[in-house]
C-alpha cells in the first residue's frame, strides 16, 4: 500500500493538474492527438543542415518565386500564429524561397521585424525541384504547388517528421480534414490551426511529464529495495 500510496501521489502532483490545464485551454472537443498523416516527411536538413525537422514542431510555408502573391498570407500568419508561439522552444518556422528572392525577403522582414521577433521565422533558399520534393513527400494530394512553386496552406510537422491532421471548425467547413491551414483565411488561423499547435504542444508535454513520473516512481522504488 505504501508504494501506492506513493504513486498516487505523484499522479495527484504532476498528472491531474496537466489534464485539467489542458482541458481547460483547448476545450474537451480538441483534446487528442491529431492524425498523422504522412510519417518521416523529406527533413529541411537536405536542403540546409543549420535545420532540421526532426525534434522540432515545424510551420511549413511554400513561397515560391513571386513574393508578391504571398505577402499578405505572410502577415496572417506572422499576426496569428507565429507571434503566439515563437517563445516555445521547440517551435519554428520554415519558409521555403526560390533562390535569388534573397533581396525581397530581407525587403520582408524588415517589414514583420517593425514588431515581431523574427528568431524563429526561418527563410531556406532552395531550387524549385527540392520545393517540389520535399511538398510531394507531404503526401497530401488534393494540395499541389502552383507554377511559382508556391502554396497557400501552413503545414503542421511534429518532432518525429510527421505531417499532422487537423478539423475545421468553421461553420461553413465543420470536421472538413485539414491537411494544411490557409493562410489567406484568419479565421483558419486563429481557430483551428492555433488551437491545433496547442495540442500537439500540450501531447509533448504530457509525454514528458509522464516520463518524469514513471523515472521518479521507479527510482522510489529502487530506493526503497536498497
Amino acid at each position: 500500500m505504501n508504494k501506492l500510496h506513493k504513486f498516487l501521489v505523484l499522479f495527484a502532483l504532476f498528472i491531474v493538474p496537466l489534464i485539467f490545464y489542458i482541458f481547460l485551454q483547448l476545450g474537451t472537443h480538441n483534446f487528442g492527438k491529431l492524425a498523422v498523416i504522412s510519417k518521416d516527411v523529406a527533413d529541411v536538413s537536405l536542403i540546409d543542415s543549420q535545420y532540421k525537422f526532426q525534434g522540432k514542431i515545424s510551420v511549413v510555408i511554400f513561397l515560391g518565386d513571386d513574393l508578391k502573391v504571398s505577402n499578405a498570407e505572410v502577415f496572417n500568419l506572422n499576426e496569428k500564429i507565429y507571434k503566439k508561439f515563437y517563445g516555445y522552444t521547440d517551435f519554428q518556422l520554415i519558409a521555403f524561397v526560390s533562390e535569388g528572392k534573397q533581396a525581397e525577403i530581407e525587403k520582408l522582414k524588415k517589414k514583420l521585424s517593425i514588431n515581431t521577433n523574427l528568431v524563429k521565422w526561418n527563410f531556406i533558399f532552395t531550387s524549385e525541384q527540392e520545393m517540389q520534393a520535399i511538398h510531394e513527400s507531404f503526401k497530401t494530394s488534393e494540395d499541389v504547388l502552383d507554377s511559382n512553386f508556391h502554396i497557400s496552406k501552413a503545414y503542421l510537422i511534429d518532432k518525429e517528421k510527421g505531417l499532422r491532421r487537423g478539423k475545421s471548425t468553421i461553420k461553413a467547413q465543420e470536421d472538413e480534414n485539414l491537411f494544411g491551414y490557409n493562410m489567406k483565411s484568419v479565421a483558419e488561423l486563429k481557430n483551428d490551426m492555433h488551437d491545433d499547435i496547442k495540442v500537439v504542444l500540450a501531447e509533448y508535454s504530457f509525454a514528458l511529464k509522464k516520463n518524469n513520473t514513471d523515472e521518479r516512481r521507479k527510482q522510489s522504488i529502487s530506493n526503497e529495495k536498497k
